[in-house]
């Protein structure tokens, strides 16, 4: 698990004195790191009774042209590039800025697919 709480030293260095201890709600979830296959999605409740879709694995991606305006529903074929880590090409993973090669041709990740459960791309010229 990861924790999310704030940090006991201060920009110069010195320390915070706590003035509380660690709370069960500032703890977070290990990331989703979505791959490429059979659809996959997982509902976590998140604070307030909301619900985050977690995409574990995906096929598809939903891919805009900028240019006409269409939007269409494409096969994932693999992950050409990802900024966030080299890593996650060998290992096919879907993050938000990660360029796929689709059937139309190489797309950006636009959305978060561990955050939104799905994969919106935008066709890359």
């Amino acid at each position: 698990m990861l924790w999310q709480g704030k940090s006991i030293r201060k920009v110069t260095g010195g320390r915070y004195a706590p003035l509380r201890g660690k709370r069960r709600t500032e703890i977070g979830k290990s990331p989703a790191e979505t791959h490429i296959g059979v659809d996959r999605k997982k509902m976590i409740r998140t604070f307030g009774g909301n619900v985050k879709v977690r995409a574990l694995r995906a096929t598809y991606a939903s891919v805009a042209n900028r240019s006409t305006g269409v939007c269409k529903q494409v096969k994932i074929e693999t992950v050409e590039q990802n900024t966030a880590n080299p890593n996650y090409v060998r290992r096919n993973l879907l993050t938000k800025g990660a360029i796929i090669r689709t059937e139309l041709g190489r797309a950006r990740i636009m959305s978060r697919p561990g955050q939104d459960g799905v994969i919106n791309a935008v066709l890359v010229e």
